[in-house]
């Protein structure tokens, strides 16, 4: 149950194992042997991958089919970009507001594409 799921949310994030491994700084090989069944993830770790996957460690476990942590309902989601809209509004421009607020919205592969790219425009400024 825990490997199914684990590989189920690990597709769902178009992530590969070696990327989990490095997110979580395991191997590639260790993630491998949770997915398939033939390891299972101490405690700590986890809760490291509920965590890194946005569920709950019952969901994990399959005590649960619900994903969402305990306690979170969809009002919860709603409520959430909308307070962090407030907030961005009143203490940035409205390009850059807007900008976040869209960010936060988006598809998550989406998003990992724009850090992705964060992440170049970052190296290229500190290795010109």
């Amino acid at each position: 149950m825990i490997g199914e799921r684990l590989r189920r949310l690990r597709k769902k994030h178009g992530w590969t194992a070696k990327e989990v491994g490095r997110r979580l700084g395991i191997a590639e090989s260790t993630v491998s042997g949770y997915e398939n069944g033939h390891r299972s993830p101490p405690l700590d770790l986890l809760v490291r991958f509920a965590d890194l996957y946005g569920v709950s460690t019952d969901y994990l476990l399959g005590r649960t089919d619900h994903p969402a942590f305990f306690g979170r309902t969809e009002t919860d989601s709603r409520v959430v970009p909308e307070t962090l809209w407030g907030i961005m509004r009143e203490s940035l421009p409205n390009e850059e507001a807007a900008f976040l607020y869209e960010f936060l919205q988006a598809p998550p592969a989406k998003r990992r594409q724009v850090m992705r790219y964060w992440r170049f425009l970052q190296f290229e400024e500190e290795n010109p």
